[in-house]
């Protein structure tokens, strides 16, 4: 294939015994789960549950309103998180073929402006014309992983005192930057970061998502980059260095938010969520390097590896193809047969979105069985 083309497929044999398996496992398990969401499952259970003990479970699947912290909002730091740790490992392969630091950087800067190109194209495209907003994951993370690699080289301290700097910055920016009908640093609509996006795009996000979060969680991206490099070196304890960590992340995010000093909130991407966000990251990291890597549980883990190995071109496939095409056309065939047999709507609710998932799923299994990985 042409290196000209927008994506590149690569034709290798996935050496799966040489590879960290909890990463594959996350990026794959978080893969299902953005999968699912984009069929509409979450939104049918939540409808066909009201007024029962599983509604609120279900709740947990959908992003906080404003103040507070639901399983799903941490879905995109973990994403995050691990595109931190796949650059440790990218960059010593590099290293390891004599790639000088410029070439790297070519690299890196080429791959981020490739995330930046499809993040923008991801929402660009609507019914009243296009639209340019920087509020998806692969722009917001084209910063962070640039951030990133240019701090890469850096000693962990000089890395975790940027990652302070990055909070404190976001910090400052919130409370002190005192813009008329923006100086509400923790009320939607009204905070400094409705304030950039209004001169970025002239436009603010009515669910209070704001772009320059990219500050805030390029710490999740180093972090994952400095878990990287103690996966890759020669510490025989890796669990413990994560739990100490996790634990402080926790308890200063947390705690910040239990006295009042900063709350957490997902959508403005605050200094409390950012932490105690990246402390239940490094757990869930610890947990599945503890339980796959070196207890080697392995059983059922290929359902999530066919996905994660493919995570760039599943993900836009059900942002762009599906989203516009593919959801509503399989919903209509599923629906259209289970009607001739007389299922009741609820039911067909929760089945047509299992069934544009097993497609989806079944799309990525072809392409693993193919040895065709889609990277940038």
């Amino acid at each position: 294939m042409s290196n000209n083309l927008i994506m590149k497929a690569e034709v290798f044999p996935p050496v799966i015994s040489q590879r960290l398996l909890s990463l594959d496992f996350m990026r794959g398990f978080i893969m299902v789960l953005l999968a699912l969401e984009s069929t509409g499952l979450y939104e049918n259970l939540s409808d066909a549950s009201q007024g029962t003990l599983f509604n609120s479970f279900i709740q947990q699947f959908f992003h906080h309103p404003w103040h507070g912290l639901h399983f799903w909002d941490l879905i995109q730091p973990g994403f995050m998180f691990m595109a931190g740790v796949s650059m440790a490992y990218s960059l010593r392969k590099q290293k390891q073929q004599e790639y000088t630091w410029s070439t790297s950087f070519k690299k890196t800067l080429k791959r981020c402006a490739w995330l930046f190109f499809w993040g923008v194209l991801d929402y660009a495209v609507r019914k009243t014309g296009l639209s340019f907003e920087l509020w998806d994951v692969l722009t917001q993370l084209s910063f962070t992983t640039l951030v990133a690699f240019l701090i890469f080289e850096w000693s962990s301290a000089a890395q975790i005192s940027f990652c302070i700097f990055l909070l404190l910055l976001t910090e400052v920016l919130y409370r002190f930057t005192n813009i008329p009908n923006f100086n509400q640093p923790f009320v939607d609509q009204h905070n400094f970061g409705n304030y950039v996006d209004l001169i970025l795009m002239n436009k603010i996000n009515r669910d209070g998502w704001v772009a320059i979060n990219c500050i805030p969680t390029a710490v999740h991206t180093i972090a994952g980059a400095l878990t990287g490099k103690l996966f890759l070196s020669n510490n025989q304890k890796k669990i413990k260095p994560l739990l100490m960590w996790a634990i402080l992340c926790l308890i200063i995010g947390y705690g910040l938010d239990v006295v009042n000093i900063t709350p957490i909130i997902k959508r403005i991407a605050t200094t409390a969520f950012t932490l105690a966000s990246l402390g239940w990251c490094l757990l869930a990291l610890a947990f599945c390097y503890w339980w796959i890597d070196m207890h080697n549980h392995k059983k059922y883990l290929w359902l999530f590896l066919v996905v994660g190995m493919n995570s760039l071109f599943i993900y836009l496939f059900f942002e762009i193809v599906g989203q516009r095409w593919f959801n509503g056309y399989i919903t209509a065939i599923t629906g259209g047969l289970m009607q001739m047999i007389h299922t009741p709507d609820a039911l067909s609710a929760i089945i047509s979105p299992l069934c544009i998932f097993v497609l989806e799923w079944g799309l990525c299994y072809f392409l693993y069985k193919k040895k065709i990985f889609f990277k940038l």
